[in-house]
């Protein structure tokens, strides 16, 4: 489950890492990146540091994330055990860059350190997506773990089919009204497209 504690105002971590039951990934996304985060950057990281103490099973930042904080981060990580994995994601709301450019973003996420690379882009094509799937084949070759996926209607495919291929996870709103970004399926819908 993604905890998006950048949209829950007053956010009491304790309470919500007291009742977790399964897997929980934290993101506190920055507003210039699609999220709702209000605040400056050392509360952000105050907050996402504090996640790793909590044993949050991820934790998600930006590859635009200053190198300083992102150390920081890698550094509290490694003195929980390393229990908590670094996702260091790419997002692209105008569309997919080329093939090239894409593996550029792969590398330099996986060259500040993250555990899973994540990349997702805007479909405006079908093409797009085969973009992204022919990433995970890079991704995989270099044992990097990925998430990638495109967004947008044109993107739906991706979020069904890159699972298949070998990305790390997909993402599926609980319910049709909450998604957190274009083009993402409810668990319903995953669960009706695995079963086919």
């Amino acid at each position: 489950m993604e905890l998006r504690i950048d949209f829950i105002r007053n956010v009491n971590l304790e309470k919500l890492f007291s009742a977790k039951t399964g897997k929980i990934l934290v993101t506190a996304r920055k507003k210039d990146e699609g999220g709702n985060f209000e605040g400056d950057e050392e509360k952000r990281f105050s907050l996402l540091n504090k996640t790793v103490s909590l044993k949050a099973d991820f934790v998600d930042i930006e590859l635009s994330t200053d190198e300083t904080l992102t150390k920081k981060l890698l550094n509290n990580i490694k003195k929980y055990g390393n229990r908590t994995k670094l996702i260091i994601s790419h997002h692209d709301f105008n569309g997919t860059p080329s093939y090239s450019k894409l593996q550029n973003i792969f590398n330099e996420c996986a060259g500040k350190g993250a555990h899973i690379v994540k990349i997702a882009t805007f479909a405006k094509s079908m093409e797009d997506n085969l973009k992204m799937l022919k990433l995970i084949n890079f991704a995989k070759k270099t044992n990097t773990k990925i998430i990638a996926l495109c967004m947008g209607a044109k993107g739906k495919i991706s979020r069904i089919m890159a699972p298949y291929f070998g990305s790390y996870l997909s993402y599926a709103s609980l319910e049709k009204g909450a998604e957190s970004a274009p083009g993402q399926l409810t668990i319903e819908e995953m669960k009706m497209n695995d079963e086919k």
